[in-house]
């Protein structure tokens, strides 16, 4: 009778004693970190990089601010998706900038260039977005912002005036096709009474969402760097897309000057212009430093934790 009181004992207190430090890396470590995902076109593919070091480390971010690529790729993850699986998502986009961009607004279709120029201007932009749009819902099931695995907040702004709109509640995709919206490329989008167009002409780099709301916030910013080409001159393409940067990194300068993230981290993106979404493998290389930052950082963290 005595010995199976104390084989009872011994398998409560096995039930009852922590995991080890092996169980607790194999489930995702709660930092509470606030994941900031910024504006930049197609140098938003370095966020995937980012996003595959968070799921190596099994740590999953508490929330995510994103603004226009940023927000693309942070409703993917935070409907579920792993790094890997976004970069195959992206990993569909081949060929030439025009047959990237073509894939983007009309994808899984037998598509001419005349399909790729189909103009909107009717609608205040060149392209219609409601294809890539119609992409991104085949790949997740979430439809509301309430039906995703991380609380995310998606980065737009007024038109009108040119403030910063943040939308967190209700339909997802409307709130992702306003935060992509790039002026003349895209048509502004309604949502409720709000007419948006792209975060990154107010936020491109949305940290400032997640401060005092967690313990470290970490911001990436995909903007890039521009160096002169062979003839030192500077494209027509490369003027329009290279400004609208200009403009990104103004403001979050400016923003720094505040509460600055706890982890700053800029990718080198400087050689992938705005539409280049066939680079995706050279992207994710040339990201591979921040990536071993953020690595270093994160574990860092971690152990501070434990």
């Amino acid at each position: 009778m005595h010995s199976l009181r104390n084989l009872a004992l011994l398998l409560l207190l096995i039930a009852c004693s922590p995991a080890s430090a092996d169980d607790t890396h194999n489930s995702p470590a709660q930092l509470d970190i606030g994941l900031a995902l910024g504006s930049g076109g197609a140098g938003g593919l370095a966020h995937i990089a980012m996003l595959q070091v968070f799921d190596e480390l099994q740590i999953r971010p508490a929330r995510i601010s994103g603004s226009s690529i940023g927000a693309v790729i942070g409703v993917l993850y935070a409907a579920g998706l792993d790094g890997n699986e976004i970069h195959d998502i992206f990993g569909e986009f081949g060929g030439s900038n025009l047959d990237a961009l073509s894939r983007l607004m009309r994808p899984g279709a037998d598509l001419g260039l005349s399909d790729l120029l189909r103009l909107d201007l009717g609608n205040g932009g060149l392209l219609d977005s409601s294809g890539f749009i119609d992409f991104l819902k085949t790949k997740v099931e979430a439809r509301h912002f309430a039906d995703l695995t991380i609380p995310l907040e998606v980065v737009a702004t007024d038109f009108w005036s040119g403030e910063m709109v943040v939308l967190k509640d209700g339909p997802l995709f409307p709130a992702i096709a306003a935060s992509m919206a790039v002026p003349v490329l895209f048509s502004p989008v309604a949502v409720g009474e709000d007419l948006l167009v792209d975060g990154g002409t107010s936020n491109p780099l949305p940290f400032d969402l997640l401060t005092g709301r967690h313990a470290r916030v970490v911001a990436i910013d995909v903007t890039g760097s521009r160096t002169p080409g062979e003839s030192g001159e500077a494209e027509i393409t490369d003027m329009l897309f290279n400004t609208f940067k200009i403009m990104q990194q103004s403001i979050i300068k400016a923003r720094m000057l505040g509460h600055p993230p706890d982890l700053y981290l800029k990718p080198d993106t400087g050689n992938v212009l705005m539409l280049s979404f066939h680079r995706v493998e050279q992207t994710m290389d040339d990201a591979q430093p921040a990536a071993e930052q953020l690595r270093e950082q994160l574990r860092s963290w971690r152990d501070e934790r434990e």
